[in-house]
């Protein structure tokens, strides 16, 4: 059935045979004696207008006016008023549905007059004009209604399908902003998780490569950590593209508070000293919290290893805060100066701090970063966590 409609919609024209046929088989009210059959087959020239109604319903309705004239102007026609009468109902039905309500209006206006006209030339012979007048009077106001309700319709259809194509839209201008946001959250994961081993790696690396032939079993202890730095790495690396491929159904156990120390001691290596203080109860931190204060912890030492001198030590302090409607969670990395002056500074992408910045900013917290003055650097952050109760 509603392959039918659509097919319908396609061919108009197939709608309007049973229209027709009624304007071939309608019999005439009455005939005078004696008239060829030829002059009462004149009234079905009705029908070529009507065939191009569609296109060009304002000449097809000037056409119809002009016919309806001519018919009642001859006693030949004039009592075959069906025909007429219908053919002025179709071009109204048509214009109204259009929406071209002035010259509808000016057809409708055309009707009443010839319905007068014909009901006081000829409604004396039926001996009852207002009969005669109020005969083709309903006719037109259906036509009228039936317009308005068909615009209507279509109106409602077109908004619909509108209101349709505007929610798809929107659909998918949401899937692309998530597709978007889950790359942007991946791309900073990848930085923090490669920019941090990497650093790290570079950093043991290059300080087994100074004590080699002093300390033997420091630069064992060293190869140790370079090696479960890039495990550590590969596995991450390897979590995050199974998230990449896979949606979050892939998603393995993120980092959290409890694997800080872990990270610490990655830094600690290679005669570099960072402590670690941590205050306060990490019960019922949401894991999305727990996970931004270990990548903004682990950025900051990145950052650390990249710029800090040899000997400059650092120090990680992290408040949980207390529990309740509104909780802070506060994060503090600082090194200091130190002596020694700075190894060739590491390559870097210049997204770290702002990676920072928007992982504070997801709880509507404060991130200030700055030098310190023994000439360290200081990243303090603080994230809000409120109840959604």
């Amino acid at each position: 059935m509603y392959r039918l409609n659509i097919w319908l919609r396609g061919h108009p024209w197939v709608r309007d045979l049973p229209l027709y046929a009624l304007f071939v088989f309608m019999r005439p009210m009455s005939a005078p004696p004696g008239v060829p059959h030829a002059v009462l087959l004149i009234p079905y020239l009705f029908l070529l207008p009507l065939f191009w109604r569609r296109r060009y319903p304002r000449i097809a309705a000037a056409l119809i006016i002009a016919g309806v004239i001519a018919q009642y102007s001859t006693d030949v026609w004039a009592f075959d008023r069906g025909r007429g009468d219908l053919a002025l109902a179709v071009v109204l039905f048509t214009l109204v549905k259009r929406g071209d309500r002035r010259f509808a209006a000016v057809v409708a206006g055309c009707a009443l007059a010839l319905d007068i006209g014909w009901a006081v030339v000829w409604g004396v012979a039926a001996q009852n004009i207002p009969t005669a007048f109020l005969a083709g009077l309903p006719l037109h106001i259906a036509a009228w209604a039936l317009g308005e309700f068909f615009r209507a319709r279509e109106k409602l259809t077109a908004e619909e399908g509108a209101r349709a194509e505007l929610a798809a839209s929107e659909e998918k201008a949401q899937a692309r902003a998530a597709v978007a946001e889950e790359r942007t959250r991946i791309a900073r994961e990848l930085h923090d998780v490669l920019a941090h081993s990497m650093s790290v790696i570079v950093l043991n690396a290059e300080g087994a490569k100074l004590i080699r032939h002093q300390d033997p079993e420091s630069v064992d202890r060293t190869l140790d950590t370079i090696s479960r730095t890039g495990r550590d790495a590969l596995a991450e690396l390897r979590r995050l593209l199974e998230v990449l491929h896979a949606g979050e159904a892939g998603r393995s156990p993120q980092p959290t508070v409890t694997e800080l120390q872990a990270l610490v001691d990655q830094v600690s290596t290679g005669g570099r000293q960072v402590d670690l203080v941590v205050t306060g109860e990490p019960a019922e931190l949401p894991a999305s919290a727990a996970l931004q204060v270990y990548r903004i912890v682990q950025e900051a030492l990145t950052n650390m290893i990249k710029h800090a001198s040899a000997d400059a030590t650092g120090r990680v302090e992290v408040a949980f805060g207390p529990g309740g409607a509104r909780r802070e969670v506060r994060v503090e990395v600082t090194n200091s100066g130190g002596t020694e002056r700075p190894a060739p500074a590491l390559p870097s992408s210049g997204r770290g701090l702002t990676g920072m910045a928007q992982r504070v900013e997801m709880y509507h917290g404060k991130l200030d970063t700055g030098p310190t003055e023994d000439g360290g650097y200081r990243v303090s952050a603080t994230l809000v966590l409120e109840d959604a109760a």
